[in-house]
């Protein structure tokens, strides 16, 4: 079996407070192998975003990874040095940010910028830099990039500036990028042109992609695998087809139940009652429990492991649930109950 891209094991995450330690990842493990692209789903708080600034050694303190290990094409960079992981960013590891304001400077023509970044992680002059700029702008999508390689980042639309962004991810060809709400500011047309530019970029550089948002619509168009979180732990995971359609954790299918149809004739959509729990406050066993009307006694104190379902669901390879409901062990009291 080839060796994944991405590869997360036991991962935790803490920030010392003077309240006490509050983990923000809970020994949370996943992997992600070449030209491969998996959602993270879940509620804002759920630990999406620490997820991906924890692959890429941005916990700022007074936060720390406390235990576990990261792996980018088996190699283990999250015990290096600040100086080795800013050298790994930019050219093994590419980012994507929500608002492509923030991640482009306003001084500097987006040509400049494109160069900067090719010239920083390769070896090309600045001539053969800025083919390889017109070339990237090209490919995602941007209109006669022979000249708009001189415009200001203020002289594009906000698709067309994620596209640059989209650009500057790929400037040293990394072998995994990480998407964090890629399309949230983008209305619907804008969005499925960055899902396909999104999607041309895993076939064509076989780059594996971790694509965080809050958009199942997003997710089921783009994904192959998703990985929904809850108070800083998955709780499922799954090729997304079976997660979107199939869901085996209560809050997954909470949430799949959340998404309107066009054949949905209900007078109010479906919710989730209650609220994700404050990392000071996540309760015992599954930290679901107190919102899931499932829940039988196991749940209040015995934290679900990660797994394939032993009973209550068919075995599909891959698809895996953090829940009682499908733990052999429990089956008798959860019928008892």
């Amino acid at each position: 079996m080839s060796t994944p891209v991405l590869d997360v094991r036991d991962l935790t995450v803490e920030f010392h407070t003077r309240r006490g330690v509050l983990t923000a990842l809970d020994r949370i493990s996943f992997e992600i192998g070449r030209g491969e692209v998996l959602g993270v789903v879940g509620e804002s708080g759920a630990g999406k975003s620490v997820t991906g600034s924890a692959v890429i050694g941005l916990i700022d303190p007074p936060g720390k990874i406390a235990t576990g290990e990261v792996r980018l094409s088996g190699d283990r960079i999250d015990h290096l040095a600040p100086e080795a992981l800013r050298r790994i960013r930019g050219k093994r590891i590419g980012m994507i940010f929500q608002d492509p304001l923030t991640s482009l400077n306003p001084l500097y023509t987006v040509g400049q910028q494109l160069v900067e970044t090719i010239q920083a992680h390769t070896d090309l002059s600045a001539a053969d830099a800025r083919k390889r700029a017109i070339a990237l702008l090209t490919e995602v999508g941007i209109p006669a990039a022979e000249r708009r390689i001189d415009g200001y980042p203020h002289h594009f639309s906000g698709g067309m500036r994620q596209r640059v962004v989209i650009a500057l991810a790929l400037c040293a060809d990394p072998e995994f990028v990480i998407a964090d709400e890629p399309t949230t500011a983008l209305d619907v047309s804008v969005q499925a042109q960055i899902i396909t530019v999104l999607k041309r970029m895993c076939a064509d550089h076989g780059t594996a992609v971790m694509l965080v948002t809050h958009d199942m619509g997003v997710i089921a168009e783009t994904a192959d695998r998703v990985a929904v979180m809850y108070a800083g732990r998955i709780i499922e995971v799954g090729p997304v087809a079976e997660v979107v359609n199939h869901s085996l954790h209560p809050y997954a299918q909470g949430l799949m139940g959340a998404i309107p149809t066009l054949a949905d004739t209900a007078d109010r959509l479906a919710s989730i009652p209650g609220s994700m729990p404050r990392l000071s406050a996540i309760p015992p066993g599954c930290p679901f429990n107190p919102r899931c009307a499932k829940a039988f006694a196991p749940c209040m104190t015995v934290r679900p492991e990660l797994k394939e379902p032993g009973t209550g669901a068919p075995p599909i390879p891959g698809h895996k649930a953090a829940c009682h409901l499908y733990d052999p062990a429990f089956a008798a009291r959860r019928d008892a109950a």
